[in-house]
């Protein structure tokens, strides 16, 4: 066992591209699945995976040798590929993504929030969502890249 520690976790969140709700309930938990595969695959643990059909949040813990941005992007690309070719054969998410840290205080209360997604977006939009888990998060952003 070595000497260094560490309880790194986020909430990640991306959408489909043009927000398009590309995402079908029918397969939708597979897709979910397989993203936690992915993630397990790229040296991190999916702890929570859900969405809707136009986006998806992961909750995730990883070591610090991972740089966010190159596991995004790895995701990202694996899962498009999956779903391009199972799915949706021009299927593409949107550029960027969110990601939020998470102290282990805050982890079932984000769980319990990726589990209650369908419920969630009933009468909510992802970007009304996304809008305030930014000012939640004291991030600033400029609102012509929410669309």
């Amino acid at each position: 066992m070595g000497s260094t520690f560490s309880s790194l976790r986020i909430h990640i969140v991306f959408s489909t591209k043009l927000r398009k709700p590309s995402l079908h309930s029918s397969w939708r938990s597979e897709l979910h699945k397989y993203l936690g595969g992915t993630t397990r695959g790229l040296g991190a643990i999916a702890e929570a995976v859900g969405g809707v059909a136009d986006h998806v949040h992961l909750l995730v813990s990883y070591r610090p040798t991972l740089t966010i941005s190159d596991f995004v992007r790895e995701l990202k690309k694996a899962s498009s590929t999956w779903i391009a070719q199972n799915h949706v054969p021009d299927f593409a998410w949107q550029e960027g993504y969110s990601v939020f840290s998470v102290s282990v205080s805050q982890k079932p209360k984000v769980r319990r929030y990726i589990a209650n997604q369908e419920t969630h977006h009933a009468g909510w939009s992802f970007t009304s969502e996304l809008i305030t888990l930014l000012r939640y998060h004291e991030i600033e952003f400029d609102p012509k890249y929410l669309d």
